[in-house]
This record gives C-alpha cells, structure tokens and sequence, in this order.
C-alpha cells in the first residue's frame, strides 16, 4: 500500500452536524445577519462605506459608477455575488427606506412600488456629507482595529468611528440562524438629544429617554398608534408597534357630474408596497369585501404621494376608512426586536442599553484617538526640539557636517556631540537652507510652543472622563446642528385596534321579528313617507300560519335586549343581526341567540348607551310591573340573563326605557289606558330576580296590549295646567300642543289624543277609556307616546308595512274614533307600531373626521 493513502477517521456524526452547524450558524450571525451594535451596520455595509471613503467619494467630489464601487468591495473585502452588494448599496441610498441615506444616489435606485433599479453600470453614488462626518471621519487615527480581509491582501475596518447612533438611526433588519433583527429608524435630533441627556444623567431610565426619544420615526411618514408598543420595544427590546399611513377624506370634482367624497393616502406606513397596496384593494373590492369605493387611482408624482380612492355616493367615507384600514396594508404593525452584536455575541437591547453601547464604543474611540494624537504631537515636537538644538548652535552643527565623511558619520557625530536622538538627526540633516532664516526659525520655536500646549491638553482629556463626554457632547450637537430634520412620523395617543364597530355605519335600520323567530333588519330608508289611509309596502315575505311579533326602529351601532316570555334578556349588536330586503323572511333567531325551542321573544329594547340614571319598565301578561335600572343589563352572558321573577303561567311581554320622574301609559284590548308616574313612590326600583307589583285593574274578558313611557317634562307641564284636565275645556283638541298619545285600531283607525285628556292616577286602577270603536269587533292595536314632526311605521299581520308622518294623523279627543291611518286588506289587522327615530347618527360620521 501507498504511505500516501489518506486515513479514514472515525467520527461521531452527531457531534460533526452539531459542530458544523454551529459554526455556520455563527457566521451567519457575525458575518451576515446581526448588525455591529457599534456602529449599527452589517459586514457588507462597512465595506461598500470604506471601499467608497478609500475611493474618495465624498459629497463634494464627483459621482462614479456604481459598477466601479462594487467592484472594488467584491475585488478587496466581500467575495461574494455582486448582486448582494449592489442591493446593499442601493438601500443605502433610496430614501423611502433609510431615514438618513448613508449614500447619495445619481439615477433610478428604485420606487416605493417595488420597482427595481437600474443595471449598475447605469447608476452613480458617492457618500453622503453625514456618512463622512458621522462613520469615517478619523478612522486613519487609529480609532477603530483593523483586520485582514479574505485573502490577507488587504486590511478593513472591524468597525467604523461611528459619532452618532446609527443602529438606531437608519434601524435594520436581518434573519440569522435561530435569530432575527427588525429594528425601527428613528430621527437623528431626537437621538442626539436623548444620548446627551444620557451622558447627563447616567441613571435615566428607558421611559424617562422616551421624553427625548419618543418613538421611531420613519422614512416615509405615517403615524404610530398608541405608545404601549414603543415602551415594550424600548423597555424590553421587543414590541409590537401598530403603523398607519396618513388619509384624509376630500370632496373630489367630477366633470359633468357630481362631486364625491374621496379618500385622498399621502403617505404610507413603513415597507408597504404602494403598487401592491392598490392592487390589493381592488382585489378586495372586486371580491365585494370592501363596500362603498367606485374607482381607485395613483395620482403620485415627482412632488408626492397622492393615491385618489373614490367613493360611491351612499358610502360612509369614516366607515370605508375604517374597513381599509382592517383589511389592506394601511395600517400595519411593526415588530420590534432590537438584536444586534455586543462584543461580537447577540444580545437584545433596549433603548438605554443601546445608547450605552454607543457611548461605551465612543468614548474608547475618542480615547485611542487622543493616544494617536497625543503620539504624533509629541513624535513632531521631539523633531522640533532637535531643530532647536540645530538653531542654537547653527555655526558649530554645520563645520560638524561639512567635515564629516558620509551621512551616517555625520547622523552619528550629531548624536554623539549633542544628546540628539536618530531622529532628531535626520531632521537636521534634511533641513533646507530656508529653514535657517530668522522667520523661519521663529515659526519653529512657536510650532514647539503651541505643541507643548496641545500635548498638555491631549493628555488632560486622556487623564479626566468628563473631559472625554464633553468632547462627545460638542461633536453631536454639530452634527445635529448641521444634519438634523423635523420628525415625521406622528405619533397619535389612540391605541390602533379597530373593533366592529368601527366597520359599520351608524345607519337607521327596521328590526323585524316574527312570531315563528325569524328576525331580519332592513335600512330604513327602504320605505319613503306615504299620505294618509294608502296600503303601504310588503315589508315581509310571511309563512302563512306566520304573523309581526316585533317591529322597531333603531341604529346600527345600538345594542338590542331581547327579553322572553319566561323574563330572560339576551343581547346583541343591532349590526350583527343579517341584512335582509323587503321580501326576505329572516333568518331564524335561534341562530342568533342561545334561546330554548319553547321560549319566544315578547319585548325587544334598542339601547345607544347605558345611562346609570335609565331603568327598565317591565310589564308581564298577569299585569304585574316593576323598574330596574338598565345598567343591570349592561353585561348579560352568552346564554342570557334572568330579568323577572314570574308566577306559574304568568309571561313577560312588554319592556320599555324609562327615567325615574318619568310616567307610563298601560292600554289595554277594549280601549282602556291607565297613567300614573314611575317614581319611587308609585314603582320603587327593584332588583332583577324581583317579581313586582299590580298595574292595572281589567275588566272581565280584556287583556293589556301595550305600554309606553311619558317623558317627564310632559308630566311636569300636565301637572302645572292641571286645569286642563276637565274634559269640558278641551272641547278643540286640535290647538293643544303636543305631545300626543296615538292611539292605533287593529281595524287601521288612528288618532292623537292628547296627553293632558289622560290625568295621573294611582297604579292598579281601572284607567280612562282611550279610544271608541267604530265596529264592534274591533280592538286598539298599540298606543305610543309622539311630538310634532314624528314619524311612524306600521306593519300589519301579513306583513305589510307603512311608514308616514304623525302630524297627518288627526287630533281628536278620548272619544272619537279616529281616522283611517292604513287600508288594511279582507282578514289583515294592524299587528305592531314603532317610531321612526331621529336622524341624529347621520352626523356623527362628520364629526369623527
């Protein structure tokens, strides 16, 4: 056999992958990946800045290729692909991602929609005046170790002479083996400030810095909602921080139409495409998951952002925001994990930290900088010295020299015969002529002079630290003098969740819910104003065994309590229950709440806030009422929440909102209506398990069908003209002044009676007559409470429903009989009454802009 054979070595495979792995994983990390928390850059980036500051292309010389650039990175300090460079040094230069270009750029370096840029050899850089001042200047006074590059050819830099902290500055982000770093950029007057009050006041905390550094402050703008992000990224080095852009609602011109609203984006969150930002909401409106927006366009140009989202005219503009903000890449969040190389391992910093490391590395910096001056100021002063020896005895040094045979007898003579060291001879030896001049000479004696000072100073700086932090506080305050810009990225005080709500317009809806539980919700405006005594609209396509239980008005944003005949109240969002059109049935309610097959739902309660000084008037079928306060139902569980107490056979069937001074009319089947107060005297506030008192007396064979509430400066005013009350001095019901008690007939009769014909009594009496019949078989449907200019819907038991103004509705007094208010067809009756409510929510949309 050959000695030359190789020999097999046996090895562990475990502990190889392990070994291996390890090792590449921390190239990755150093090399790659992890930026220098020093001077805040990665590898790369080092080199293209020092290839570039060794090229000489600084701010005041000419542009040159980037391809020469490259070149010289790829040829001294980085072997690896050119495209990895030239993407490095491109972001370097485009200022949509760095918030302080380290480059300027000459040519197309790319766009905020991603696009790429030009071929290399197409494009010019140099560096930026604040990459000079900032990371290279004194970098050959042997601030920073230098080490070899690739092939041992050449030395780089290990680190730069970074003055200001630009780890924080431009921010970065990087994805190592088991690691990764995203850090935000910030503004550079901010960071000096709070890096001096550091320096200052050694013991400020991460919070107390946030009152120089308030959060990050991004290249293109935008806002940062809430600041419970940017104090976990800053006290703990990891956060989460919500971004989005900046939109304002405008009304647009349109040729030869009318103008519309338009939701005008001028700036963006940090990253986002803005050519796939468009093409995702068009995607979105395209699959009708984004309602309301007629035409999307880019209207940016050279002078700035402007993307141009029309709206379709019965869209919500707040509303339409609000849903791009949800689903499109207008807002975004930021992770924050700041991780950068400390003394060459990873570690996770905050924001004090990082600023120490800072300050840390700065401080050595100026230190071995004032060591290498220190050492050229002495070097040349021992030069200078020599000279003056030579100056004193000029006759004597030049007979020395010309006598002497050669060079090295003359260097040798001279130290011999005056103490001078080898150096100090050569200078002598290489002195011009013109340097023996009287002027000249005195130059030298004052160059010594001024040295003497300045190596006395250099070594009071290395002797005392505040000397040092005085020199580092003056260098960033002309930097930030000179290359400091107003931040802009504001930074709201609301936190960046939108809820449902947000998403929804607060639109007035009809809730319709049907005797068999099927429950649909409808836009008000589906039915327009009709006069007096027309058949109205379908606003239901009924089974026909199926009838109106409920019907009432309210907004989209309004909570609704539904309460069951066995006294239980669930609750749900008026949004949340489906749209439906006239025709539709519904959708059963058992979808929607958790209510057993036996149960059915006798009283539903619109709720916009829950007011401490509101109650609940319950009213069962037996006819016992009671008041408990509605903040009790502010929180009702899933499966519901027990509102009454009811006796054996007894039901739950109408519930109203009311106030303390407050008072209520009951009606019942034959026309009979009682009023009394809600106060505390006549209903005292009970809890919600409580069964309550007697309402009203009835007569033989009636049955109550209705409740609502009086308002109390009504009350108040019929208890001031309480002279009013006697029937014989309302003989001209029509001149009273509202409000009104509308009175509606199953047989579509209607009327308004007014209040003060119904006097106060005591609960559990027998009431007043309401209303009289005009045939024998029929019977009051509904009695509600109205004022001037008050509309009203009506819905009969097969569905039909019409919606008119109360004012067309005839005063008359308790013993008329009415007027037709709706032609009912062969076997139809009116099933249920509800007010229209105001208008009020249109305008808070406005508002909120």
């Amino acid at each position: 056999m050959s000695t030359s054979q190789e020999r097999i070595v046996p090895t562990d495979l475990r502990n190889e992958m392990s070994r291996s792995y390890l090792e590449y994983a921390m190239s990755v990390i150093v090399g790659r990946a992890l930026p220098d928390a020093r001077d805040g850059l990665k590898p790369v980036h080092r080199r293209i800045l020092y290839a570039m500051h060794e090229l000489g292309l600084t701010a005041d010389r000419p542009f040159r290729k980037c391809a020469r650039v490259v070149g010289e990175v790829l040829g001294k300090y980085h072997p690896h692909g050119d495209t990895a460079v030239y993407d490095a040094l491109v972001r370097m230069a485009q200022d949509f991602s760095m918030r302080a270009p380290l480059i300027n750029g000459h040519g197309n370096f790319g766009s905020v929609d991603n696009d790429p840029p030009a071929a290399m050899r197409y494009t010019e850089c140099r560096l930026h005046a604040l990459t000079t001042e900032s990371l290279l200047r004194d970098i050959e006074s042997e601030t920073v170790d230098f080490g070899d590059n690739f092939d041992g050819s050449q030395q780089e830099p290990l680190v730069l002479p970074s003055r200001i902290p630009q780890l924080l500055l431009n921010g970065s982000s990087g994805i190592a083996v088991g690691m990764a770093t995203n850090i935000p950029p910030h503004n550079l007057g901010e960071l000096i400030d709070g890096t001096i009050a550091l320096i200052h006041n050694p013991e400020l905390t991460d919070t107390g810095l946030m009152r120089y550094i308030p959060g990050p402050d991004f290249p293109t703008g935008g806002q940062i909602l809430g600041a419970s992000g940017i104090r976990d990224a800053y006290t703990s080095g990891r956060g989460s921080i919500t971004m989005r852009g900046v939109a304002a609602i405008e009304t647009v011109e349109q040729r030869g139409r009318p103008d519309r609203d338009a939701i005008i984006i001028t700036e963006l969150p940090y990253q986002t495409n803005k050519a796939a930002l468009i093409e995702k909401i068009a995607e979105l409106v395209n699959e009708k998951r984004l309602e309301g927006i007629a035409d999307i366009r880019d209207e940016s140009d050279r002078d700035g952002m402007r993307i141009v989202i029309e709206l379709k005219r019965d869209a919500y503009p707040r509303v339409v925001l609000n849903n791009l903000y949800k689903q499109t890449p207008i807002q975004n969040n930021f992770g924050v994990n700041t991780l950068a190389l400390v003394n060459g391992e990873p570690q996770l910093l905050t924001l004090k930290r990082s600023l120490e490391v800072f300050l840390e590395f700065r401080i050595e910096t100026i230190t071995r900088r004032t060591q290498y001056e220190l050492r050229k100021a002495q070097e040349r002063d021992h030069l200078l010295q020599g000279l003056l020896i030579a100056l004193g005895n000029l006759d004597a040094i030049i007979h020395l020299i010309r006598h002497a045979a050669d060079t090295p007898s003359a260097r040798q003579d001279l130290m011999d015969s005056y103490g001078l060291s080898e150096s100090q001879s050569d200078a002598i030896l290489q002195m011009q002529l013109r340097r023996l001049t009287a002027l000249e000479a005195e130059k030298i004696q004052r160059e010594h002079e001024d040295l003497e000072a300045q190596i006395l100073d250099l070594q009071d700086i290395l002797a005392r630290r505040e000397r040092i932090l005085e020199i580092i506080e003056i260098e960033l305050k002309a930097i930030r003098d000179k290359f400091a810009t107003p931040r802009r990225t504001t930074i709201e005080t609301i936190e960046g969740d939108l809820g449902d709500i947000d998403l929804i317009a607060n639109e007035q809806v009809l809730i319709l819910v049907t005797e068999q539980g099927y429950i649909k919700r409808m836009p008000i405006n589906t039915f327009e104003a009709q006069s007096r005594a027309t058949r109205g609209k379908a606003g239901a396509r009924m089974k026909e065994d199926d009838v109106i239980a409920h019907f009432l008005t309210c907004c989209d944003h309004d909570s609704l309590l539904f309460f069951s005949d066995r006294g239980v109240a669930y609750c749900l969002r008026s949004y949340q229950i489906p749209t439906g059109s006239r025709n539709a049935r519904g959708v059963p309610i058992v979808q929607m709440l958790p209510i057993p097959h036996d149960e059915k739902i006798t009283s539903v309660v619109p709720v916009s806030e829950f007011s401490a000084d509101e109650y609940l008037v319950m009213l069962t079928k037996g006819g016992y009422i009671k008041k408990t306060a509605l903040a009790a139902f502010s929180n009702i569980r899933a499966n519901g929440l027990i509102a009454i107490s009811l006796e054996d056979g007894d039901q739950l069937r109408w519930v109203r909102r009311a106030r303390a001074e407050d008072s209520v009319m009951i009606g019942s089947r034959k026309g009979m209506v009682i009023h009394f107060k809600t106060d505390h005297e006549q209903l005292r506030p009970l809890g919600r398990p409580t069964r309550g008192v007697k309402a009203m007396s009835l007569r033989s064979g009636d049955e109550l069908i209705s409740m609502d509430i009086l308002p109390a400066q009504v009350v108040n005013a019929m208890e001031a003209n309480s002279d009013l009350e006697d029937e014989s001095e309302l003989a001209e019901p029509t001149q009273i002044q509202g409000p009104w008690v509308l009175v509606i007939t199953t047989g579509g009769y209607g009327k308004r009676v007014p209040v003060g014909q119904f006097r106060l009594q005591n609960r559990a009496g027998m009431g007043l007559v309401a209303s009289k019949f005009r045939k024998a078989d029929d019977q009051l449907a509904d009695l509600r409470v109205v004022g001037e200019g008050a509309e009203l819907m009506m819905i009969t038991s097969r569905g039909i429903i019409i919606r008119q103004v109360t004012d067309a509705i005839s005063c008359q007094s308790r013993m008329a009989t009415g007027v037709r208010v709706q032609r009912l067809d062969e076997e139809d009756a009116i099933a249920a009454v509800a007010l229209v409510p105001p208008a009020a929510e249109d305008g808070e949309e406005d508002d909120e802009e």
